[in-house]
């Protein structure tokens, strides 16, 4: 007997995964991924959502402090404000729609990016004005309000 054919034993081979145990295996795995990642997910467009309304709410406290927020006549919101997350990429954009400082009214519009995870979203675009009142608009749409997207969970 040489030392190739004493390597071979039996032992060894019973230490090693047949196909139809990977198979098995595999068959696990997959079905565990066809749960988890649309939980995850949803659970990603949760948090997309809650950062829209939480950016809203800062650009809100920014324009209610007084600070000088004119560029031209327009009411402007400085850069960290104008995005929601408030680095990195922008999955939403933060404009103030109507805003008169004369009359004190303003409406602030988190407007998903259009390449962006969120541009096809159920809640659409957030909207928070001077009085609190918040809603969402969707594509073809009046505002309405939702408040499933506001708080976070849909």
């Amino acid at each position: 007997m040489n030392a190739r054919d004493a390597t071979r034993t039996p032992a060894r081979w019973a230490a090693a995964f047949s196909l139809m145990e990977l198979v098995v295996a595999l068959a696990i795995v997959a079905a565990l991924a066809a749960y988890a990642l649309p939980s995850y997910r949803e659970h990603v467009a949760r948090a997309h959502r809650a950062d829209a309304a939480m950016a809203l709410y800062r650009a809100a406290q920014y324009l209610e402090a007084g600070t000088d927020a004119h560029a031209g006549g327009a009411v402007v919101l400085p850069a960290g404000l104008d995005q929601a997350p408030p680095v990195g990429a922008p999955v939403y954009r933060l404009h103030v729609v109507d805003g008169d400082r004369a009359s004190g009214y303003y409406a602030l519009e988190a407007r998903p990016v259009d390449a962006g995870p969120m541009a096809g979203d159920a809640c659409g675009t957030f909207i928070l004005d001077v009085l609190g009142e918040r809603m969402n608009r969707r594509a073809g749409s009046r505002g309405t309000m939702d408040p499933g997207c506001w708080l976070a969970r849909r």
